[in-house]
């Protein structure tokens, strides 16, 4: 029998893991800690001696209650004002021995992956984050979700075909990622229009959300130059904010502060040398995780 001393140890051995599949899943930070804390509780009172892999035992008790905290979302973003986008969140990495799986874990925390897992059904985008993410067997992912190993397995398959269909065609390189987020930051802070759409795809799309408590655009925004407009009218609106670069959701973001506290969160999308889409988060309710402009130095 495991002390609780014992217990904790294991179990905060693979909180970041939780934390990863639970945010995946719900794109909320705060519920994403939620679902963890719950997931503890069930840990402290199971039959431990039965667990033969705490790490999978423990990912599907997170995921079934990650799917709860979905479903409770729901009525919440039938209501919501404009688009839903999910909260940046600093810490997602789970610990990791190879370089390759560590940059592919990344990618499936950064905003443009969790925009296109939105658009899956909750139990297309579980099977999705349990298999393609954390490698689980089928067999497991079917007794988590209360369905056939085939059912399973179409749902993966469906879930697959659509991310691979919303995903770039190019391998995104993520020096050249950097570079334009900077870029564009500086070009947008110093008020250089024409940079700043030249740096655009003529095709781009911005989404903004401000959930109702900030001004946003109620709907996406499309091509370069309505873009420029709308940005800098927002900008305009805010004289003496500050720009600062900040690794949110395993990438570069940049964020603006006004007042010291971060007001909006950008994340780019890019193609080779072009912007295709911007995401802007303005919501308050979801800027609690990103640092203040003090710990940024």
């Amino acid at each position: 029998m495991r002390d609780d001393e014992q217990l904790a140890r294991e179990f905060d051995e693979h909180r970041v893991v939780l934390l990863g599949a639970a945010y995946r899943v719900v794109g909320s930070g705060s519920d994403a800690e939620d679902v963890v804390q719950e997931t503890w509780l069930r840990w402290s009172k199971v039959d431990h001696e039965e667990v033969r892999d705490v790490r999978a035992y423990l990912i599907r008790i997170a995921t079934r209650l990650a799917l709860n905290k979905l479903r409770e979302q729901k009525t919440r973003r039938e209501q919501y004002v404009g688009p839903w986008l999910p909260e940046p969140i600093v810490k997602c990495s789970e610990p990791h021995g190879d370089p390759e799986a560590v940059v592919e874990l990344a990618d499936s925390v950064s905003m443009a992956m969790l925009v296109v897992l939105e658009t899956l059904s909750p139990l297309e985008r579980a099977t999705f984050v349990l298999r393609e993410v954390f490698d689980l067997p089928y067999a497991e992912i079917a007794d988590t979700l209360g369905r056939s190993e085939a059912a399973v397995r179409q749902l993966a398959h469906r879930a697959r075909s659509h991310v691979q269909a919303r995903q770039p065609r190019h391998q995104v390189d993520k020096a050249r990622h950097t570079e334009l987020t900077q870029q564009f930051m500086a070009a947008a802070d110093s008020g250089d229009f024409e940079r700043v759409v030249a740096l655009l795809a003529p095709d781009a799309v911005l989404i903004s959300d401000g959930g109702g408590k900030k001004s946003a655009a109620l709907r996406p925004i499309y091509g370069a130059e309505k873009i420029i407009r709308w940005l800098f009218g927002v900008i305009a609106q805010y004289p003496g904010y500050e720009l600062r670069i900040a690794t949110l959701n395993g990438e570069p973001a940049f964020v603006v502060y006004y007042d010291n506290e971060p007001d909006t969160v950008t994340f780019l999308e890019t193609s080779g040398d072009l912007i295709t889409s911007l995401y802007l988060i303005r919501n308050p309710d979801k800027l609690t995780m990103v640092p203040m402009l003090e710990e940024l130095g």
